[in-house]
């Protein structure tokens, strides 16, 4: 079935205008990784291009791993980890922006958040934006659909066209594209009848553009490795969890095909 759904994708979605990499844009990452995995092809692409780019990392970082280190020592750790990916990403320090709204808590301050957003819209004036796909499952990405959301009521105050391309990163979490967690049948069937079918029509009917990175994958994979507190364990604790651990490295995997997919539409006042 995942080959099947790829397959698939891949005669169908609309290949993107190379012509169009050297247009300006902002990527907004809910948290310090999310540019890399689902758009750091795409900003590597771009930057080759001397296209002007901006990483915005909407929180703070402090929520990863507070079971075992601090959430200050936390929050610095990934602050520096998201500033050194912009470098590998090619990007200036001045071209990395933090916004500090605390991690998990992003929906409550999204009036300040909408604020900022703003102020670097208009101060940038992008013609592309990047942002969380808006079917991302509620359970694990609340800050994804809240920066969704925040930027897209940014984005209408502004009056300017601007080009929207969501990228998914937790809809990827699901069967065909990693393996059941599942043991009885009738919990297969159920899962299937209730997700992945209409994922997969998701993937055909959302993701219509798709912008080659096979060239570079290895980049990519080297730009994620900055962020090392997601990738390697800091302390050799079993507790310490990597993106490598989710679904037994099918979920990480996917961030690293021929192509990354997007959902793209139009947003003006």
């Amino acid at each position: 079935m995942r080959q099947f759904y790829r397959k698939t994708f891949s005669r169908a979605a609309a290949r993107y205008n190379e012509d169009h990499l050297r247009r300006s844009a902002v990527v907004f990452s809910p948290h310090f990784d999310d540019e890399t995995l689902g758009c750091g092809g795409t900003i590597l692409k771009k930057r080759h291009t001397g296209a002007d780019i901006a990483v915005v990392f909407m929180t703070d970082g402090s929520k990863s791993h507070t079971h075992l280190i601090s959430e200050k020592e936390s929050r610095t750790i990934r602050r520096r980890e998201g500033c050194a990916a912009g470098r590998a990403l090619g990007l200036k320090d001045s071209d990395v922006v933090l916004l500090d709204i605390e991690e998990t808590r992003l929906q409550e301050h999204r009036e300040a958040a909408c604020h900022c957003v703003r102020e670097i819209l208009v101060r940038r004036q992008p013609q592309d934006v990047f942002i969380p796909y808006h079917k991302e499952p509620l359970l694990w990405s609340a800050d994804h659909l809240a920066t969704n959301r925040i930027i897209l009521s940014a984005l209408r105050t502004i009056g300017r066209r601007t080009r929207v391309y969501e990228y998914p990163i937790w809809f990827w979490c699901h069967w065909p594209w990693v393996r059941f967690p599942l043991r009885r049948r009738r919990d297969i069937v159920r899962h299937v009848m209730d997700h992945s079918f209409f994922r997969g029509v998701s993937l055909l009917r959302d993701f219509r553009c798709a912008i080659s990175i096979k060239e570079l994958l290895e980049h990519k994979r080297a730009v994620l490795g900055e962020h090392r507190s997601q990738m390697t364990r800091l302390l050799p604790d079993v507790e310490w969890r990597t993106l490598g651990d989710v679904a037994d490295g099918e979920f990480l995997a996917c961030f690293f095909q021929d192509c990354e997919v997007f959902h793209t539409y139009d947003v003006c006042a």
